[in-house]
């Protein structure tokens, strides 16, 4: 979901990426516009580009289990079950029950309802149900909890998995020192700094639209037998650097 009060990317660049992709089909795009004719917030979709990114990721690690916290209307849903392995499953998790009508609906018109289980309650409520190994997470729920998510997610996922969480620029704000009283924006600053510093993932910030942080879960200690076994070490030697530069 974009929160969209902080411009981060040149917006001639984000129109020509945007142009230079492979657009939403007729089923997304009469949902982006549904929203935008239906809801108060419609940019708390991940958009086509963000969307096309998701399916992308998706359809390259075909995962056999997804997760997602915080569904909305069906977007970002919709693009990662059509990413699923064959005999893949996504647990939609989503705590607005008023949602819960018109994302059945659009799943169905999409066509993917049945690989999709939708689960309404809050995710921290929701997550200890799932008795399952995470191959692919999207965290894109109320913003206070994410390091919460982070951490529940974590020991459900396999090695080799990827979380992905959204809104990590927060609007611009973690890049703004007069946002520090704002409580959202201090938890995705402690998220991302904690991320940064945690040697069981490795990580990459994409500055797509609001802000997506990828984590690909190493093993418990760290250790990854590809050519990424030295993330932990490489995270030490980086923090180092950096505290030299201040």
């Amino acid at each position: 979901m974009g929160k969209g009060t902080h411009i981060i990317i040149d917006p001639d660049a984000s129109a020509y990426a945007e142009a230079h992709t492979t657009a939403e089909d007729a089923t997304l795009y009469a949902l982006n516009r549904w929203a935008h004719l239906h809801t108060a917030q419609p940019q708390m979709m991940a958009g086509a580009y963000q969307g096309r990114l998701l399916h992308l990721l998706c359809a390259a690690m075909q995962p056999r289990v997804v997760v997602e916290l915080g569904s909305f209307v069906g977007y970002s849903t919709i693009c990662l079950a059509r990413g699923l392995a064959a005999d893949g499953r996504l647990f939609a998790i989503e705590a607005e029950e008023e949602y819960e009508p018109c994302l059945r609906r659009h799943l169905h018109e999409a066509g993917v309802d049945d690989r999709v289980e939708v689960c309404i309650g809050r995710a921290s409520e929701v997550l200890p149900t799932l008795d399952v190994e995470v191959d692919l997470a999207y965290v894109d729920a109320d913003k206070t909890n994410s390091l919460s998510y982070y951490e529940a997610l974590l020991p459900k996922m396999r090695r080799g998995g990827m979380i992905v969480v959204d809104n990590v620029f927060w609007g611009g704000k973690v890049l703004s020192a007069e946002a520090d009283n704002d409580r959202d924006t201090r938890t995705m600053r402690e998220l991302n700094d904690h991320i940064q510093s945690d040697p069981r993932v490795e990580n990459l910030l994409l500055p797509v639209r609001d802000g997506l942080m990828l984590c690909r879960v190493l093993g418990a200690d760290g250790d990854d037998a590809g050519l990424c076994g030295l993330a932990s070490s490489q995270k030490e030697e980086a923090g180092v650097a950096a505290e030299k530069i201040k």
